[in-house]
């Protein structure tokens, strides 16, 4: 259990709700322990009334008092069992609460590098059905043991004042299972694991194969995709089965054990009841006793389950819980960003593929100025852009925001100051309005409507039926390819950043609507450290500065005039691109 250790400093939280379970779950017990003992007094009542020891009357007496007795215990106990159920079950979902909350900001604050490594479904596994599986040892794992311990003490205490001898023949059976259990446990948590893995590997299966729907049916490979699903929901169902026949030992060992006890109970209570040394009423009440604890004894066996599972998933979480965002935000304090940008001898090197993305780049744009980046695919365009917005940390040379190195400005502040479009256009499953105000919370109706229209896309929007509040689908694709390269837009503009950062943002709108959409930048962009990354000298030409990227190398940098006259790749690639236009 030494991965579970993680939750106390949520029980420590919630002591007060839990000792107060606690002591209503002692309370309950108790109550409980009067009914065998009720029905015990009711056998010795008839039994003197037979054998004439008091008369009808005097009997009627005592039964009228042991049934009220016994009503009297059974709705108290069942009203401090529901008070019970209240506290420590209740606990639970707010543990629950908090850990999927801690997961959730957990992932917010990992870097891009570990969503790289990692697949949407094992993460989705792990802060769904793996804190499930927590807090069922949280919530009803820990109720059934305080229950089962509780009615343990309270019962076999009882039983030892009132029958010794007895008590220790029906209890016998009780450490056999204990040893069973512990084996039976060490084999669910081996099984459990195995089970929790498979089921990451079905979510993420099936998560990628919705995502990418439309590529298994163009392609025809709706027949392969399933054979692949069998496969491994098949490998899944093995491992549950594997699992569930060990699981299935439990009961019949406990009904078994169980068995022994009231055999027990019925042959050494009889001699005793013969040699006058009980009375026949201690019989049925221990009976009585004994199967009230066969449910805790069958609960032994899953609250076991559980916290074996439990154990198993939280270690899972622990994995990721445990590991340090290698972003870290060095500064508390707010830092304003007026947007001065430097790359002085920067290289970049990435850790997942050791491909060096950038080398030796230097480049500055002041506040106001608008930079172009051109360059073939890989050439390290967008590296430089995820640099700015620090997806990843420099390892080798220099970046300064205002003359100030990137990992000493408070991130938050860094991150407020930029509006980010990058080159596969994101937007949520939720209104077109909604996805646009994304990127200013406050934003009234008029600023999402000015923000469409600077992005070229409010009349695109207002032809839908719905308008600005068209739902879109999964991954905005109710859109255009162009249209949901233009909401993007939209929500970055909206936010009013002081650095506008576009990854090839306008590849697939038409050269119209290009211009157009540059014209509007350009006029806001005036207060704005405008980047700019595109392979369209289009977008490129009346940027104030431009630079050339090949392998990671700026080859040429200056201004659209001055590269036009200047042999090399911008050259080459204007005189391309405005053939193609004329053609």
């Amino acid at each position: 259990m030494k991965e579970l250790k993680y939750l106390n400093a949520y029980f420590i939280k919630y002591r007060g709700r839990l000792l107060l379970g606690l002591l209503v779950t002692i309370i309950a017990a108790i109550f409980k322990l009067v009914v065998p003992r009720e029905v015990g007094n009711i056998v010795n009542s008839v039994r003197r009334n037979l054998e004439g020891e008091i008369d009808l009357s005097t009997m009627q007496s005592e039964l009228l008092t042991s049934i009220l007795f016994l009503i009297g215990a059974t709705l108290l106990s069942a009203l401090f069992t529901f008070i019970m159920r209240q506290t420590i079950i209740v606990v639970s979902r707010y543990i629950e609460f908090d850990l999927k909350n801690e997961v959730f900001q957990q992932y917010q604050r990992l870097s891009l590098a570990f969503y790289k490594k990692n697949r949407t479904g094992d993460l989705m596994n792990r802060i769904s059905e793996d804190v499930s599986k927590v807090r069922m040892y949280t919530g009803p794992a820990l109720m059934y043991s305080t229950t089962t311990i509780t009615l343990f003490f309270v019962v076999i205490s009882y039983m030892l004042y009132t029958a010794p001898i007895l008590t220790l023949y029906a209890v016998a059976p009780l450490p056999i299972l204990s040893i069973l259990i512990y084996k039976l446990s060490i084999a669910i948590h081996k099984r459990s694991t195995i089970v929790q893995q498979y089921l990451s590997k079905l979510t993420t299966f099936t998560q990628e194969s919705f995502s990418g729907i439309a590529v298994i049916k163009a392609y025809g490979m709706e027949g392969r995709t399933n054979i692949n699903f069998e496969e491994l929901a098949k490998g899944s169902k093995d491992k549950n089965v594997d699992l569930a026949r060990v699981q299935a030992l439990f009961f019949p060992l406990m009904i078994l054990l169980i068995g022994i006890s009231n055999i027990s109970v019925v042959y050494i209570g009889g001699n005793q009841f013969i040699d006058g040394k009980i009375d026949f009423g201690t019989i049925v009440e221990f009976l009585i006793y004994v199967n009230m604890l066969t449910w805790p004894v069958a609960i032994v066996g899953w609250v076991s389950s559980m916290v074996q599972q439990a154990e198993a998933s939280q270690k899972r979480i622990n994995e990721f819980l445990s590991e340090v965002p290698k972003i870290q935000n060095n500064t508390k304090e707010k830092t304003p960003v007026k947007g001065a940008i430097a790359f002085n001898n920067l290289s970049f090197t990435y850790n997942d593929t050791n491909i060096t993305a950038l080398k030796d780049v230097s480049f500055t744009v002041n506040p106001g100025e608008t930079l172009a980046i051109i360059g073939n695919t890989g050439s390290g365009k967008s590296t430089i852009l995820e640099l700015i917005g620090r997806l990843y940390d420099v390892e080798k040379g220099m970046l300064t925001i205002d003359k100030e190195p990137i990992s000493n400005l408070n991130l938050d502040s860094l991150r407020g100051a930029i509006g980010y479009v990058p080159q596969d256009a994101f937007l949520f499953s939720d209104t077109i309005g909604k996805n646009i105000k994304f990127g200013k919370d406050d934003a009234t109706e008029e600023d999402i409507i000015e923000a469409a229209k600077k992005a070229s896309v409010h009349n695109n929007i207002i032809d839908f039926t719905k308008g600005y509040e068209t739902i879109l689908g999964e991954r905005g694709i109710t859109l255009s390819g162009g249209q949901k390269q233009r909401v993007s837009i939209a929500r970055a503009i909206i936010k009013n950043p002081k650095i506008l950062l576009f990854d090839d943002c306008l590849s697939a709108v038409d050269t119209e609507t290009e211009e157009e959409i540059l014209q509007n930048l350009y006029a806001i962009s005036k207060d704005k450290t405008t980047i700019i990354v595109s392979h369209r000298v289009s977008s490129a030409k009346n940027a104030d500065k431009i630079i050339v990227l090949e392998d990671g190398k700026i080859i040429q940098q200056g201004s659209h005039n001055e590269l036009v006259n200047l042999e090399g790749y911008y050259k080459e690639l204007y005189a391309k691109q405005l053939s193609e236009k004329e053609m």
